[in-house]
């Protein structure tokens, strides 16, 4: 009689998963928060609906780790929020929030289904990203609706099929001819890196707010300036090729000054966001094909990554960043 040996949980799984589970406690945790100070109805129904779904993810997660007998992550409890305090955002931007997080949760569970090996990890993260796009939908659909979430620009639909003749569509440095007006993958990536900075803005707004240690307060006022830093430079950008970039959206923070959330929890969600911004930019400049455009998204890029690296060195110091599972320290070992 033969014995089919268990399949084991491999590194890279164990390490999205151990992401997930810390970026979901915390949103879990910020929705729920959210969902108590919502005032429109079917806001409050969005969000109470999507707690309800996305506490799956996290239970099934827990199961993966039991089974493997991996020790459960701390990540984001009751001790990171302080409810029966007034709202620090109003009900669109708690919908924006939601919206904004679903985005990355795409890109996650994209990347995490494909490290993965064993079934029940490719049945979280293809979970994962079910409950996003469902979710991602009704808010968008929702925004729409209240008129408070702009369109990207439109275009004339293209009458036949072109191909590059000439060199100097790549160009974009030459002062003494025209730059060439942006195509419509880099006007996608550009409105979406203005929407994501928009949103930024009033996010670190509000964190700065409460923020309770004045370096936290100092470093989400630094990133409030980068985000209106990056949506003026992109959108001088769009406007030099006679595109009107998106107009200011109508979420915003509340002008509160009682924190409903702590400062690690705040300091955690700017990280997950940054690191993501890091990511998408440099898409962005893969996907770009004139040269000016590649060196400013690069750029950038190069201050976000910057900003990010200063975020992990407060949390450091704050000892509020929990260590992702580490490989056995074979060196270590054999002395």
């Amino acid at each position: 009689m033969t014995t089919e040996a268990k399949i084991q949980l491999t590194s890279s799984e164990l390490g999205t998963l151990w992401m997930t589970y810390q970026s979901t406690t915390a949103s879990l945790l910020m929705y729920d928060l959210m969902k108590e100070q919502t005032i429109d109805k079917e806001a409050k129904s969005i969000l109470t609906s999507y707690i309800s779904e996305a506490q799956n993810i996290k239970n099934e997660i827990v199961k993966v780790f039991n089974s493997e007998k991996a020790v459960i992550p701390i990540g984001f409890d009751e001790r990171d929020i302080i409810r029966e305090t007034s709202p620090l955002f109003d009900d669109f931007f708690h919908i924006m929030y939601l919206r904004q997080i679903l985005k990355l949760n795409f890109q996650q569970s994209a990347i995490f289904s494909a490290m993965a090996y064993m079934k029940e990890v490719h049945d979280i993260f293809k979970l994962n990203y079910d409950i996003a796009n469902k979710y991602y939908v009704m808010t968008t659909n929702y925004l729409l609706a209240k008129g408070v979430l702009t369109r990207p620009p439109y275009v004339a639909m293209p009458k036949q099929v072109e191909f590059v003749e000439d060199k100097n569509y790549m160009s974009g440095f030459n002062i003494l001819s025209d730059k060439r007006s942006l195509n419509t993958i880099e006007v996608g990536y550009i409105n979406e890196s203005i929407q994501a900075n928009v949103f930024g803005t009033q996010l670190m707004t509000g964190f700065a707010q409460v923020a309770k240690e004045s370096e936290v307060k100092k470093y989400f006022i630094k990133g409030k300036e980068l985000s209106k830093k990056i949506v003026t430079e992109l959108s001088n950008i769009m406007m030099q090729s006679d595109i009107q970039p998106p107009s200011t959206w109508a979420g915003k923070a509340t002008d509160s000054t009682n924190p409903p959330f702590n400062d690690k929890l705040m300091m955690y969600i700017t990280s997950l966001i940054s690191s993501s911004a890091v990511a998408f930019n440099v898409l962005g400049t893969t996907y770009s094909m004139r040269s000016d455009l590649q060196i400013k998204l690069g750029l950038l890029s190069k201050d976000i990554f910057q900003f990010a690296k200063e975020g992990a060195e407060l949390m450091i110091k704050h000892k509020w960043m929990e260590e992702p599972p580490q490989m056995e320290d074979r060196n270590q070992l054999t002395k």
